[in-house]
């Protein structure tokens, strides 16, 4: 397996890359995104799947008719971080797709439909909100505001889905095909390196931490950067140096992770004071309690730096997704079914969390050797992966062919 895994994922890994190690740019609606698309139709029908996309983008390929209803489903997302890792995401399709060959080659027959599913905007990277098909999908979100979503060139996601040839004016809730699902199960290759040091190549998920994003904007005045004294200045990138640092600090004072790893000044010129920065704040907690106490002691300190630094500071949040328990009863079967492999919390969010709330939900994670991610030196083994399309094999004939 470990080779067929290789071959196909071979096929994939070009789609986006970029050159020199600068890892993959899979924007949602982008030209990779759509040539992505194009790759999972392809595999998709070569394996006799009838593949549909759902009105908010989603792609699902279904083995069986999914009006018979209870399905059982897989998937991940295509979409990437800004120069970001190869495993994020589409690991969960082609692992997908593979453990339905193995299902196939050991004579398993599915009882109940099945899919493969490709999300789209899991990252949130290009229009700003994480697990935005998902959050369509369940009615997460309300779709006017979702079509009037920008991307940093400032072109709306109505624009962008029709340059696709995709219909925006069909985004919303689909209770329909959620009846239809009677369980979802995530494969991802592991965002941390706890597998690593367990000496387990999978595991089970137990949670996500509750997140979420906040954007900071803050205010100054813009000067001549060789001619304004120091004393007379009003100056928003020292806000924001000072605001970065407090979040690393309240993080760990709290227990909780704290970045702040986009900044955008203003004019952004190397000779002139910024008039404005705005930065965005991802933070997560073991705890909801937990999350609250620390993005309001991060607005709280860079509220008292602006007061000294004669600047302006307003917070916003963009996202937010509370703590997230996977089904135990789906969880306790799966892990019984592989073995006992660890059962891990994870602080990543994923769209298997904003399915949790309306479907029984598992994740699965695959190691990873150094536990990079969301960088292009992410990385897993070929042997590791070949064992998760093992393990996911086993769910899905433990849940749809039993």
């Amino acid at each position: 397996m470990s080779d067929r895994f290789r071959a196909l994922w071979d096929t994939l890994l070009p789609i986006g890359r970029v050159p020199e190690g600068g890892g993959w740019l899979r924007y949602a609606w982008s030209e990779a995104d759509l040539a992505c698309r194009a790759w999972f139709t392809a595999q998709a029908q070569a394996r006799g799947l009838a593949v549909e996309t759902d009105r908010n983008g989603n792609l699902f390929g279904w083995l069986g008719d999914p009006a018979a209803g209870g399905a059982i489903v897989t998937g991940s997302h295509f979409d990437s971080v800004p120069h970001g890792g190869a495993y994020d995401g589409p690991l969960g399709i082609v692992s997908g797709l593979l453990a339905l060959d193995l299902l196939a080659e050991r004579g398993a027959v599915p009882r109940r439909p099945v899919a493969v599913a490709a999300f789209t905007e899991e990252e949130g990277s290009r229009f700003g909100v994480a697990c935005l098909g998902t959050r369509l999908l369940t009615g997460g979100i309300d779709p006017d505001r979702a079509r009037s979503l920008t991307d940093r060139e400032g072109h709306t996601l109505a624009e962008a889905m029709r340059a696709a040839g995709a219909d925006p004016d069909r985004l919303g809730p689909d209770l329909d095909r959620l009846e239809r699902i009677g369980a979802f199960v995530e494969l991802h290759v592991e965002q941390g390196r706890a597998l690593a040091d367990l000496a387990a190549p999978v595991a089970v998920a137990s949670g996500i931490w509750p997140h979420g994003r906040w954007r900071l904007e803050l205010t100054g005045e813009g000067n001549h950067a060789g001619t304004t004294r120091m004393a007379d200045r009003r100056d928003p990138a020292l806000t924001a140096a000072y605001t970065v640092l407090a979040a690393n600090k309240e993080a760990r004072r709290l227990g909780g992770h704290a970045t702040i790893g986009r900044l955008e000044p203003a004019p952004n010129a190397t000779n002139a004071v910024p008039a404005t920065v705005n930065a965005w704040l991802d933070a997560r907690a073991p705890d909801q309690a937990t999350l609250d106490a620390l993005v309001e002691a991060v607005r709280t300190r860079a509220v008292e730096r602006a007061g000294r630094d004669g600047t302006a500071v307003s917070m916003t949040r963009e996202s937010a997704s509370p703590a997230v328990g996977f089904d135990p009863a789906l969880r306790d079967r799966l892990a019984a079914r592989l073995g006992g492999v660890p059962v891990l919390p994870t602080g990543a969010g994923h769209d298997a969390g904003v399915l949790a709330a309306h479907v029984p939900t598992a994740m699965l994670f695959v190691r990873n050797p150094t536990g990079v991610s969301h960088a292009p030196s992410e990385s897993a083994t070929g042997a590791d992966c070949a064992a998760g399309v093992a393990a996911l094999a086993d769910v899905l004939e433990e849940l749809a062919c039993q």
